[in-house]
């Protein structure tokens, strides 16, 4: 994951600018071929509308009633929406792609054989069954041998590069400088949490208390499974007791959405200032970094605490919790009983999944994480067409020339505002589809009969290829998602928006339909994502990607005003029971889903001035293209990912990143001939761009 601001349509893995973030065709009754093309839907569905509710009463219904009642939760979900659906059919068509390169013969191309082979030695369940832990045998007997603090940076230094991430004591990584966006620069960040947030751990209210219990016992049956029957239970209470002092420390995810509280730059000897018994010299060393003069250290009061836990625990405690990290970092690459232990607690209990995905929905996933541009190659050769990028890069055109418009015309921003508003727009680069250049694979050893041993060779190729771009200028071709993704992001370094194939097909971008709809729902995707540039966040940072300010005074008080009207209308808004949205957590997704509909209206009223335009399915043209707008949204999600979303997901419920828009809008207003004092039409609408 980025660390610095990439703002995404989804996050997480959970369906959420059609419910984001964190598969199955349960709801079709198939899956047992692949697909060998995809099924096209239309970007507007008639049938999914339920015209029996009054759009100015509950909008969202009235767009999706059909839909939500005709679509339940496949059993391997925790949500089921517009969006999922197609992220299933395009997996469907990618387990046909790495089928067909698992079982070519000797003349099969090198892309075929790097996506085959890694592909087969996810599906051979005989194989990993057979390997038990003995995969995780060397990492193992290395965290035993760990005998003094001295030797730990030496140890975390692999185990970070082979695939940890953020779970071992802290994460560390690459990007670019926040003030220097030309550059790359290392970064420290905190991490060390099994839960998914951290305030999972400080919360004191029943069901945090619950799920703390339930966590435990879950670390207590993975040390179970790995053989520590008679420690289990008091190593699982280690684990908590290390962890809870972390996320004590740790920035709130209100806190992190401030570019300013996560940039710290400082040298090696300040860090190690930080942490007086963790020697950076020797971790950097094994991370091949043994020059590294200067870092982001992104939270300098979680290291100061990890400097206090290195002091107070013994290292015992410390080979328990490197060992309760390690098993969970591969647990869904291990044999049945861990797979299943993981499932259990993260799928299951936490979001409600009843039923564990199939195997090839998880190897798909997988090997799209690990081979990303290899795969991406052959899916958007079977179903991105030139004509769909120019029609896509044509849109964005129109958005971009709407806010131009929007920027000029803006009352309450001052002329010089204004003009690096502008020139922050005019710098702004767009990426459709795919990248320009492939990333070569070539140098990853693949094995056929190797799963694990697969999996963290692609996860040392990866961060070292990261890694290796600190002290070097920055990539600006790079993508930061894969090509099948039914994503988009904006990066504020980058200053670039990124529209991946995945999100550009039926039924999101239809060109076989009138520009209605399609204005409706990818123009506001693209208004959205072009929005978060000038968002709370986003507008922080210049038109080369550096943060700075350059707002006058009066000009940044009068977006915070406009800016806290978003805020206050969502934070009343009930997600379940009695938990309403975190509104400073949605805050930048609010405001880009408003300001991303008004571009997208716009650019749409542009596109088609002059032109006969004549209702069609008893909708008039504006009515189709708010029912375009809805219709991404339509979603069903079970209580428990509800309840973890409120917590975790920075997008808000989909009925009210539906809803919440277009009280905002007197243009639904007219189509719909809605009255003052019905739901969907707010006395004093908030206004940003």
């Amino acid at each position: 994951m980025k660390h610095l601001l990439i703002l995404a349509l989804l996050i997480g893995g959970t369906p959420v600018f059609a419910a984001g973030p964190d598969a199955g065709r349960a709801s079709s009754g198939r899956a047992e071929e692949p697909l060998s093309a995809l099924p096209y839907r239309p970007v507007l569905d008639i049938a999914s509308m339920d015209r029996s509710v009054d759009p100015c009463t509950d909008f969202y219904a009235y767009s999706c009633g059909g839909w939500i009642k005709d679509n339940p939760i496949p059993a391997d979900h925790a949500a089921w929406s517009v969006y999922s659906r197609l992220e299933v059919e395009n997996e469907e068509l990618l387990w046909g792609i790495l089928k067909e390169a698992s079982e070519a013969g000797p003349e099969r191309t090198p892309l075929q054989r790097t996506l085959g082979d890694y592909f087969s030695a996810c599906m051979d369940e005989e194989a990993v069954e057979r390997a038990g832990t003995l995969p995780l045998r060397q990492d193992l007997d290395a965290i035993e041998e760990l005998r003094t603090l001295a030797d730990l940076p030496r140890l975390l230094g692999p185990l970070h590069l082979s695939g940890e991430g953020n779970g071992l004591l802290f994460g560390f990584g690459a990007d670019q400088d926040p003030k220097d966006s030309s550059q790359v620069i290392a970064f420290a960040t905190a991490g060390g949490l099994g839960l998914p947030d951290r305030d999972y751990y400080v919360r004191e209210d029943d069901k945090s208390r619950e799920i703390r219990k339930a966590y435990v016992a879950h670390v207590q049956r993975m040390f179970e499974l790995l053989g520590d029957t008679k420690s289990a239970s008091a190593q699982a209470a280690t684990v908590m007791r290390i962890e809870t002092a972390l996320a004590r420390a740790s920035l709130t995810a209100v806190e992190r959405r401030d570019p300013y509280k996560t940039y710290h730059k400082m040298s090696v000897a300040e860090l190690q200032a930080l942490t007086p018994r963790f020697r950076w010299e020797d971790y950097l060393a094994r991370v091949g970094l043994p020059n590294l003069e200067n870092l982001n250290v992104t939270e300098p009061a979680f290291y100061e605490e990890l400097g206090r836990l290195l002091r107070a625990e013994s290292i015992a405690s410390w080979r328990g919790y490197l060992r309760w990290h390690l098993i969970d970092s591969r647990a869904q690459y291990l044999s049945a009983a861990f797979v299943r232990a993981d499932f259990d607690f993260y799928r299951a209990y936490l979001r409600g999944v009843p039923e564990m995905r199939p195997r090839w929905k998880r190897c798909v996933e997988y090997t799209d994480r690990d081979l990303g541009e290899a795969l991406g190659q052959a899916f958007v050769g079977r179903v991105f067409p030139a004509e769909l990028k120019q029609g896509t890069q044509a849109m964005v055109k129109e958005v971009e020339a709407a806010m131009e418009t929007r920027i000029r015309e803006l009352p309450w921003m001052g002329d010089a505002t204004k003009e690096q508003a502008l020139a922050k727009l005019h710098a702004m680069r767009n990426k459709i589809g795919y990248p320009d250049k492939w990333r070569d694979y070539g140098p990853l050893q693949l094995r056929r009969a190797d799963f694990l041993g697969n999996v963290t060779r692609a996860a040392i190729f990866e961060s070292r290829r990261q890694l290796g771009k600190i002290g070097k200028p920055v990539d600006r071709g790079e993508w930061g998602m894969t090509p099948p993704t039914v994503n988009a992001y904006y990066n504020a370094s980058m200053n670039d928006m990124n529209f991946p194939a995945g999100i550009l097909l039926p039924p999101l971008y239809d060109p076989r339909l009138d520009a209605a709809p399609n204005y409706g729902d990818t123009g506001s995707t693209i208004g959205h994502e072009l929005t978060h540039g000038f968002d709370d966040e986003g507008r922080q940072f210049d038109a080369q990607g550096n943060l700075r300010d350059w707002w006058s005074q009066q000009d940044a008080q009068e977006f915070e005003s406009r800016a806290a009207c978003v805020a206050d209308q969502y934070a009343q808004y009930p997600v379940v029971d009695d938990v309403k949205i975190n509104s400073r957590l949605t805050l930048g997704e609010d405001v880009a889903d408003l300001g991303g509909t008004i571009l997208a209206y716009l650019a749409w009223k542009d596109a088609t001035k002059g032109q006969a335009l004549h209702p069609i399915d008893g909708l008039t043209p504006d009515q189709r293209f708010f029912v375009g707008l809805a219709q991404w949204a339509c979603a069903n999600e079970r209580e428990e990912s509800m309840r973890l979303n409120a917590i975790t997901n920075p997008h808000s419920p989909p009925r009210y990143r539906v809803n919440g828009v277009v009280v905002n809008m007197p243009e639904f207003k007219d189509a719909f001939a809605c009255q003052p004092g019905q739901p969907m039409v707010k006395e004093n609408p908030c206004r940003i761009w």
